[in-house]
Order: C-alpha cells, then sequence, then structure tokens
C-alpha cells in the first residue's frame, strides 16, 4: 500500500511527544552508572531532607513515590531513595536537542513545555508513513540523547495529547476519530485533558458522570451553565478539536515563577522577602525579552494544598522589581489573613507587551523619575549578564529558603518556563 493511503485526504495527521519521567530520565542518561534503574526523584531541598518530590523515576514510582510528595514521606517508604538536586540548565540543553529532532521531521513543532511538543507530520510523507516517523523519532530520541518518550499519533491535538499518555514509558498510541467512543466514553469527564477539577464537579452536579454522556449532552444545557466553553467541552467529548499547530515563537503569555517553601511561613516579613525574591527574577526575565506588564498575579498555597490567585491591573505597564514587588505585597496583604500558614508563593506577570510598541503615560514626578530606573535597570541586568546573577543583591534577598536560590539558574526553573527556546529557530545547531 501506498504511503499516501495512510495519511487523511483532508485533514491533519498530529504527533504529541511526551518525555517520560524527564529529569530523572536526563540524570540516567548522563550518568547511567549512579542512577540507571535506581529509585531516584529530583527535589528541591535535598540537603535539608525538606520541600516536595518534583519528579520521581519509574521504579521510584513502583514503590509509590510521587510528585508532590514531601520528601520526608518519600524516605520513609523508600530509604533508599537518591534524591538528586535540580539542574535546569541539563534540562533546558535536553529540551533543545529533542525538539532538534522533532523538528528534522518537520518545521510545525509547537512546544508546549520543556518536555512536551506537537508535530504537524502531514507534509512529511517523504519520511515513511505517521507510525514509521513516530516510530523514527522515539528511536532517535533514545538512541541519541538515551531518553525514553511517549508518542500519540492523531487527527488532531486533542487525541494526540490523550494518545501519548496512554502507554509509558516509551509507548506510541495511535488513536482515530472512530475510536472515541471505545476509548474514552466510559472515563470520567476530568480524564479528558483541558477538563480539570471543578469542571468535573460542576458537569456532576448536571449528573454527567462520563465523557459518553458529555458527548451526548444538550448543548443548549451546557452554554447555559459553561458560555461558550459549553461547545467546547461537547465537541472535545466528541474528540473534535480544530486548534493548529502553531510553530511560532510567540511572545510569552505570562512569565512567573512559584516557590514551595520548605516548611510553612506565617512571618509578614518572610513572606515579603519570599516575594522580593519572586519579584527580582519575574521582573529580570521580562526586561530580557524587553517587555513591560499590565497585570501583576501573586499565587498562594497553604499546607493542605488549598490555593487563591489574586490579581490587579495596573495603572500604567512596568518592568520594575520595586513596582511589582510592592503590587504583589499589597495583594497578599488585602487577600491573605495574616497568621495563616503558607507553602507555596508566586508572582506571575501577564498582559505582557513589547515595551517599544507600548505607550506608557506617566505623571509628572514619575516622568523626572523613570529615565534613571531605567539607566539603574540597564547597570544592573549588565552587571548580572557579566558576573551572575547574585552580583547585585539587596539585604532584603537573603534566607534560606528556596526562593533565596532562585537566582541560580541551574537549581531552579519550571517544566512551563519555555525562555531557552526563544529567539532562536528550533533547527538551530548547538
Amino acid at each position: 500500500m501506498s504511503v499516501h493511503h495512510h495519511y487523511p485526504k483532508h485533514g491533519r495527521v498530529i504527533l504529541h511527544i511526551d518525555m517520560n519521567a524527564f529529569y530523572c530520565s536526563v540524570h540516567e542518561a548522563v550518568e547511567p552508572h549512579l542512577y540507571k534503574g535506581k529509585p531516584i526523584a529530583v527535589a528541591g531541598s535535598v540537603e535539608l531532607r525538606k520541600g516536595i518530590i518534583v519528579t520521581s523515576s519509574y521504579a521510584a514510582r513502583r514503590i509509590g513515590i510521587k510528585t508532590g510528595m514531601q520528601v520526608r514521606q518519600a524516605l520513609r517508604l523508600c530509604p533508599d531513595l537518591i534524591l538528586i538536586r535540580p539542574d535546569f540548565d541539563l534540562y533546558r540543553d535536553f529540551s533543545r536537542r529533542f525538539m532538534q529532532i522533532a523538528y528534522s521531521f518537520s518545521p510545525l513543532v509547537e512546544s508546549m513545555s520543556i518536555d512536551e511538543c506537537f508535530v504537524d507530520i502531514t507534509g512529511s510523507k517523504q519520511f515513511g508513513t505517521p507510525l514509521e516517523i513516530a516510530t523514527g523519532i522515539q528511536r532517535r530520541i533514545m538512541d541519541e540523547l538515551k531518553l525514553p518518550c511517549s508518542i500519540g499519533v492523531a487527527p488532531n491535538k486533542l487525541l494526540a495529547k490523550m494518545g501519548s499518555d496512554m502507554k509509558k514509558p516509551n509507548g506510541i498510541s495511535v488513536v482515530r476519530l472512530r475510536d472515541v467512543p471505545y476509548l474514552l466514553w466510559d472515563k470520567p469527564c476530568h480524564y479528558l485533558y483541558g477538563i480539570g477539577k471543578k469542571t468535573a464537579d460542576k458537569l456532576i452536579k448536571l449528573n454527567i458522570h462520563t465523557l459518553g454522556q458529555l458527548a451526548k449532552a444538550d448543548e443548549k444545557l451546557l452554554t447555559r451553565h459553561f458560555g461558550i466553553m459549553g461547545t467546547h467541552l461537547k465537541q472535545s467529548a466528541n474528540g473534535i478539536d480544530h486548534s493548529l499547530v502553531n510553530p511560532e515563537q510567540e511572545q510569552s503569555k505570562s512569565i512567573g515563577h512559584t516557590t514551595t517553601l520548605p516548611n510553612d511561613l506565617t512571618d509578614k516579613k518572610e513572606i515579603y522577602r519570599v516575594f522580593l525574591n519572586l519579584a527580582d527574577q519575574v521582573a529580570r526575565r521580562l526586561r530580557k525579552q524587553k517587555l513591560v506588564s499590565s497585570t501583576v498575579q501573586i499565587t498562594i498555597r497553604d499546607p493542605e494544598m488549598r490555593t487563591i490567585t489574586r490579581s490587579v491591573t495596573l495603572q500604567t505597564p512596568t518592568e520594575h522589581l520595586d513596582e511589582i514587588y510592592k503590587t504583589s505585597c499589597q495583594l497578599y496583604d488585602h487577600h491573605w489573613e495574616e497568621g495563616n500558614p503558607i507553602r507555596l508563593l508566586g508572582i506571575t506577570l501577564q498582559n505582557l507587551s513589547a515595551k517599544e510598541e507600548t505607550a506608557i503615560q506617566l505623571d509628572l514626578f514619575d516622568y523626572e523619575k523613570q529615565p534613571r530606573k531605567d539607566q539603574l535597570n540597564r547597570i544592573m541586568d549588565q552587571l548580572r549578564d557579566k558576573f551572575g546573577e547574585n552580583a547585585i543583591l539587596t539585604a532584603g534577598m537573603m534566607g534560606d529558603d528556596p526562593s533565596a536560590l532562585i537566582r541560580n539558574h541551574k537549581a531552579r526553573g519550571t517544566s512551563l518556563q519555555m525562555d531557552h527556546l526563544k529567539n532562536r529557530p528550533l533547527h538551530q545547531d548547538d
């Protein structure tokens, strides 16, 4: 049978590549004599035996070690668990390299996080059938990088994402539209990618418990309770998704940092210091991308994992640490009862725009101060670029919690932080 028969006359073929236990797998690949096949976990405060498990190897998962588990609890479950401090420089390097392999099969690669991407292979018939391409990518990632990955093959992004979750580690799943009823419809609604717990709970109150029930639900009922998202929910349950793979390295929709604290914080001065460290780094990343932000959002999580987010839109877009810090502290003061324990804090900058294209209206006082602040930012950024992130610190930034380490880009980062892929084509040689 001709290769062309394996591709639709109308429609697309999409892959979703999901690296398996990425951080741990990278460490196993780099130092197999230390870590291969052993129960290992990447955790924040390794030296203090505090903090939480960021991710664990499959050998550790079989013992019950899970992401988000406290390190102390994990060590009780598995005293032989090997704890590794994060190395985000290393993870970013492997991220670039696996996406380079994906790019060699198609120019249409959309990175979703440091360890996953979509690839549109509709025009890649010269490399074989969709299954042959998926197998080829998986084999090259294993041969060249020594990393396992799972791949979903489907007519759209939604089903490709669902497919990559079906066989882990190192599996390939083909999900066709006609497969949806028997593959998905008996599953609970929260099983579907994009449906969170709140939405699933709301659907249960409408007596919609499974994806099959959602697929057949009255659309008017759904739109009455979910607005325009109601139609989207029904389509998704039927396996329909029209979103395209977007290969453009788009300007960030947001820039944020969160930090999980090794112990609960209640003291306002300590909380302010964490916000200062977070504000310092989000402002620095903002300026590196030559952006300004109009909205500041804070995230607070308590020891019971209850999370709130609160935001405010600024009168004037900003790139300045002091304004982001002051706004974050004000949001905290207004929305959190002092004395209640906090386990996680975060700052996210939203409504971003290019600085040179943004009209910034200043009052007379700010108009006089602004050039001096801009010059100070430039000098500080230049010094940090040359001598490292810790070259200039204020006394208020010093501490022994993870937020004080946030300037160490080797040790700190998040899977959603994609700065390492910006302003460089995926196919550029390292």
